[in-house]
């Protein structure tokens, strides 16, 4: 992951740690590729919500590049998903989409288009083999330029991603969400917006909560917003996230996972049915008349 970048459009703000929806775009970014066997983050070392393996580039901002050969001298992966860390919308399931297109195709590369059509090489999945050659090739190549006997990263300095690129057989998947990166003060903006959309934020908000409280669980929410609502309506508002919390601490004393918080999901759920069955049937019959039926046989039964 590229997170190094001088950030010029933002006025130099260090653009990894700026929020979009609570969280910091890097640890964003580091959610959706939580399924790597190793995350190596070229850039300086700060404090981040899962644990890293830190890079960086000599010298220091040599740009996209020399970061990406840094980065590559941490991994001995076949496959490698090369991201910016500036992507609010980069998500799991894109990550595996690219990864598997990767291992489907015959091809050195895998990469999304943005919204206009347009190549974005840090939203990729590579062959590690196919990066490490064209960064020879082009180390190479500048040396012979200058007629220098240079170090590779420094041969690296300032060269435009797209001399990497354009020697590669890539496959291009179009995805103007995914794609989408903060440039500038307006992108984040739109960002900070679009995750408090109705369709979004109750996802965005479970995501968040569940990083900030560190819990990588997956859970149908489904079945605790049918819950929360059951108890809500059958019971009282108040009973809602209380339920909905001793469910989950119920889950957590069984140390399970989670099943263990569907099964305690549906206790609850079938208690809060028979308690607004109860209330629905009316209130208990008047104190002193019998509970029965006028022709009912009387009671014979002896006192217990």
């Amino acid at each position: 992951m590229l997170a190094g970048g001088a950030a010029r459009r933002l006025g130099g703000a260090d653009k990894p740690g700026l929020r979009v929806g609570g969280r910091a775009l890097l640890d964003r970014v580091l959610a959706a590729c939580a399924g790597a066997r190793a995350t190596v983050v070229v850039a300086e070392p700060r404090p981040t919500a899962r644990p890293v393996t830190w890079a960086r580039e000599d010298p220091p901002g040599g740009g996209p590049l020399a970061a990406l050969a840094a980065g590559l001298r941490h991994t001995a992966a076949e496959h490698v998903l090369v991201v910016s860390a500036d992507l609010p919308f980069l998500a799991g399931p894109t990550v595996g989409r690219l990864l598997s297109a990767l291992a489907a195709a015959d091809a050195d590369g895998v990469l999304l288009t943005d919204a206009d059509g347009r190549d974005q090489p840090l939203v990729a999945a590579y062959r590690a083999s196919a990066l490490r050659r064209e960064l020879a090739a082009l180390a190479r190549d500048d040396r012979a330029d200058r007629g220098t006997r240079a170090a590779d990263a420094a041969d690296l300095t300032g060269l435009p991603l797209r001399r990497l690129t354009g020697a590669l057989r890539l496959i291009r998947l179009p995805d103007a969400v995914a794609s989408f990166d903060c440039d500038t003060w307006d992108d984040i903006a739109t960002a900070r917006a679009r995750i408090r959309e109705h369709g979004h934020v109750l996802d965005e908000w479970i995501s968040a909560a569940k990083d900030e409280l560190g819990i990588d669980l997956d859970v149908d929410t489904k079945v605790l917003l049918d819950l929360a609502r059951d108890a809500a309506h059958g019971v009282a508002r108040p009973a809602a996230p209380l339920t909905t919390f001793l469910v989950g601490y119920a889950a957590g004393r069984a140390q399970g996972g989670p099943e263990a918080v569907a099964e305690a999901a549906r206790k609850a759920a079938a208690l809060a049915v028979r308690w607004a069955e109860e209330t629905a049937a009316g209130p208990a019959p008047a104190q002193g008349k019998p509970d029965a039926a006028p022709d009912a046989t009387p009671d014979t039964r002896p006192d217990a």
